[in-house]
């Protein structure tokens, strides 16, 4: 069977996800054979012919102009990550067979300089892929104490938040909302693949996390895709014990996909003091409590 691609794949999760009841559509309490909003009621709602929209989520018409995507991300009352995504991915091009991995990426001289300026608060540089390009003893000690601190320097042992959180059972004991953080964190993934479609090891991110953890896969399979910049996240520490925290996620002028997340934990009186003491050669796997594993 062909793949229709992943623009008629997101097309047709988001119309099954609109209610009929949410829209200006008269007799939606018709009985339905089908969840969420009929291909005819999305090419109501946009402006646009049954036979186009049809072409378009069977993966038949991949040339459609921004204006017409922009009236059905209306129609679907898609939000701006998600309307930027539709976007993102009408333009993606299936990338060549062979194609080499993209080089490894490199944390930037101006944001090591940024990241050395931060020394009261939990700090981590993250790459386009969620890799740790670099932290602060602070940001080492709250997001994997049971690594090394030298581990984002070497190519072999660089963390991957995608796979700590997925597959490393200390790093999900950190969150007592585990569910949330996946979910998260899928969301930002599927929307910066649309954005680079070529990124084979990105792909081979997804690839891997896919048959590895049924939990990934079902999150991939819902087709959310968000970019979480702000809020707060609840810890359970091994050394600091329970807090939470505000975060912010900081772009970098010249690598705008490499952003800096800061941490305020909001008894920092007490956390940072406890974190200061997770030694730089990371703590024991024995020293670390597993009971919250999801």
């Amino acid at each position: 069977m062909d793949c229709p691609g992943p623009l008629a794949e997101f097309l047709r999760a988001k119309r099954g996800d609109l209610s009929p009841a949410r829209t200006q559509l008269a007799g939606y309490g018709d009985r339905r054979r089908v969840r969420g909003l009929r291909r005819e009621e999305v090419a109501q709602l946009a402006g646009v012919s049954i036979g186009y929209y049809t072409r378009l989520e069977q993966g038949h018409s991949r040339h459609a102009s921004d204006q017409v995507l922009l009236a059905i991300a209306t129609a679907l009352q898609l939000s701006v990550t998600e309307t930027e995504h539709v976007l993102d991915l009408s333009k993606a091009r299936v990338p060549l067979k062979g194609r080499a991995a993209p080089p490894l990426e490199i944390a930037s001289a101006p944001a090591l300089s940024m990241l050395a300026f931060i020394t009261d608060r939990p700090a981590v540089l993250l790459g386009r892929r969620n890799d740790v390009l670099a932290w602060n003893p602070l940001g080492h000690a709250l997001i994997a104490p049971h690594l090394r601190f030298s581990a984002p320097t070497i190519a072999s042992e660089r963390p991957s938040m995608a796979r700590l959180l997925f597959l490393d059972p200390r790093s999900r004991a950190l969150y007592p909302n585990w569910t949330k953080e996946a979910g998260d964190l899928v969301a930002y993934h599927r929307m910066i693949s649309g954005k680079h479609p070529g990124d084979t090891a990105l792909a081979a991110l997804v690839g891997e996390l896919v048959m590895k953890d049924p939990a990934f896969a079902a999150l991939w399979a819902e087709g959310r895709v968000g970019e979480c910049i702000s809020g707060t996240k609840n810890f359970q520490h091994p050394v600091a014990g329970a807090f939470s925290a505000r975060f912010d996620l900081w772009a970098q002028a010249c690598h705008p996909e490499h952003r800096i997340e800061i941490y305020d934990p909001e008894d920092p009186d007490r956390v940072i003091p406890a974190l200061r003491n997770v030694p730089a050669s990371g703590l024991l796997g024995r020293d670390l409590a597993v009971s919250h594993y999801v």
